[in-house]
């Protein structure tokens, strides 16, 4: 399965996510993750993230999220190139 990011690993084990905004909507699915995760927007405008049984938020430049274990969640795709830290906690 071809994920809809490019991913660089850092050495601290943080990842840098980069989502292209010609991304198709149908790649950008509900899913979960098996530990929680801290997310940080470093650049991007217009996108948003929607967690399970909530409206969709802002992804705003410069904030943190945190998206708990096994909480189903999605991005909905913005205007602009989304650069995203995510660390697990």
């Amino acid at each position: 399965m071809v994920k809809p990011y490019l991913e660089m690993i850092l050495h601290d084990g943080s990842r840098i996510r980069t989502f292209d905004p010609k991304v198709d909507d149908e790649e950008l699915v509900w899913h979960r993750d098996e530990k929680t995760r801290r997310i940080n927007v470093m650049e991007g405008s217009g996108w948003l993230l929607q967690l399970d049984n909530k409206l969709p938020i802002d992804l705003l430049e410069g904030h943190s999220y945190t998206i708990n274990k096994m909480e189903y969640h999605r991005i909905i795709k913005g205007d602009s190139t989304l650069i995203l830290r995510i660390t697990e906690v």
